[in-house]
């Protein structure tokens, strides 16, 4: 029941207070990215893009100096858009299982990229590495999982001190052999059962080796970020005209509201970004 108030003025601002709560519970993937160096915020945000992926090495650079760091730094920060978001967390010389398995030195590694992260106000960094996850040929699958939900365990409460979500990233099988479907990291993500430790869907891994919308409804609750491309060729949305609503759909039933970035081979950027964010919205629209 809506009382009728005198004051027009009052009237007015109630209104806007209905219309604008409205809006926030509509909102669904407002925010897409793209997964690339800063040099191309601008371009990328006159076609609507809202933040950039940037790489962990690239960016953050947990092997090299401050002033290094700095200087990378001071350049995304004069940036169009913001980098909110980070990948190849892990160099593949870095072992997270197997008998060359080197915790502490990886541990020290996260530490200075979650401190670097906070400084640039990146709020997640994206667990894909599968050259430091992968299980060596003949080393116990259930031992490489001990020691991945182990250092995993370790890694999250250092994220929280810096504000950071680290987000594992299930990879497919002809990328990496452990951690391969959202099931399969969504049980690891419940294991460890820490908040600044989370999953991610990447629509083209899942696309790849078929795993169908139903992950992401059955663990979209611990949904933080999203990845995606097309299959073939893993080709930016668009190219070859590739149906993702169902992926959409599975996100938006879940309660999704986090951020998308895309993840794909790119021919020519500025040609292509625009036509894959056209697409995207082309499609969310549908679910509506």
């Amino acid at each position: 029941m809506i009382k009728y108030i005198k004051t027009s003025t009052y009237m007015l601002l109630v209104c806007l207070t209905v219309s604008c709560a409205t809006k926030t519970e509509d909102v669904f993937l407002t925010e897409i990215g793209v997964c690339i160096s800063v040099s191309n915020a601008e371009m990328l945000a006159t076609h609507g893009y809202s933040y950039i992926e940037e790489s962990v090495g690239r960016f953050l650079m947990p092997a090299k100096s401050e002033a290094e760091f700095q200087e990378a730094l001071q350049k995304a920060q004069n940036a169009a858009i913001p980098v909110k978001a980070c990948n190849s967390f892990i160099p593949g010389s870095l072992k997270s299982v197997g008998p060359d398995a080197v915790h502490p030195e990886m541990l020290e590694y996260m530490e200075t990229a979650f401190r670097r992260a906070q400084l640039a106000g990146v709020e997640y960094i994206v667990f894909g590495s599968g050259g430091s996850r992968g299980i060596p040929e003949g080393f116990s699958r259930e031992d490489a999982r001990r020691q991945f939900i182990d250092l995993c365990s370790q890694m999250a409460p250092i994220a929280a001190r810096y504000n950071v979500v680290v987000v594992l990233e299930p990879l497919n099988t002809k990328e990496c052999n452990f951690v391969n479907s959202v099931e399969e990291g969504g049980k690891i993500v419940e294991e460890v059962n820490h908040p600044n430790f989370r999953l991610l869907a990447d629509i083209y891994h899942m696309l790849m080796d078929g795993e169908g919308p139903g992950s992401i409804e059955k663990y979209g609750h611990l949904l933080h970020h999203t990845h995606i491309a097309e299959k073939e060729g893993r080709a930016a949305p668009g190219t070859h005209n590739e149906d993702f609503t169902a992926y959409f759909a599975a996100l938006k039933n879940g309660g999704y509201k986090g951020k998308m970035s895309i993840e794909c081979k790119w021919g020519d950027l500025e040609i292509q970004a625009p036509v894959a964010m056209e697409v995207i919205k082309k499609q969310l629209v549908t679910l509506k």
